[in-house]
């Protein structure tokens, strides 16, 4: 594990601490985040270089904005994603997704199993698919974060466990 590796960790657990704990990941975390991935790919002779972070930054916020603007995501997951590609730069934090991803279905499936949401969380999906259809993809006020009644999941969980196979995997 590379000193990378090792601050993007650093992040994501201290990101998740504060989303089980408060419900939420402050600007803190967040841009302090980029701010020390930045810096130690500028600074570090086998650092990818600023560039390279930068565009991981860009790649990190770009992959998980659309959920956000459609209110099914909160921007301290896609502020924590930026902050993830700074350290991991573009190719790394793109196969990080993908596997935040796969850790968040299954997460969400679990919870919506083990208190008995798992029907309406589906009849959801539908009716936001009819929405869409309709009125365009937007957001359909009643199924946003800030709206919804549902069972709540703190996606920096997910995140950390995709960083964590993405960093296994390599």
């Amino acid at each position: 594990m590379t000193v990378f590796d090792a601050g993007a960790v650093v992040l994501a657990t201290a990101a998740c601490v504060t989303d089980i704990s408060a419900a939420r990941i402050p600007n803190t975390v967040t841009l302090t985040g980029v701010i020390a991935g930045l810096v130690a790919h500028g600074a570090l002779p086998q650092g990818l270089g600023l560039a390279a972070s930068a565009s991981g930054a860009v790649a990190g916020l770009a992959v998980f904005l659309p959920f956000f603007a459609l209110g099914g995501m909160g921007g301290g997951d896609v502020k924590l994603m930026a902050a993830l590609g700074a350290w991991l730069g573009w190719p790394a934090i793109l196969a990080t997704a993908l596997a935040v991803a796969i850790a968040g279905g299954v997460l969400a499936l679990i919870v919506a199993l083990s208190r008995g949401y798992l029907g309406q969380a589906f009849g959801n999906v539908w009716r936001l698919l009819r929405f869409w259809s309709v009125a365009g993809v937007r957001p359909e006020p009643s199924l946003t974060l800030e709206h919804g009644r549902g069972p709540r999941l703190p996606y920096a969980v997910p995140i950390l466990l995709g960083l964590l196979v993405t960093l296994w995997r390599r």
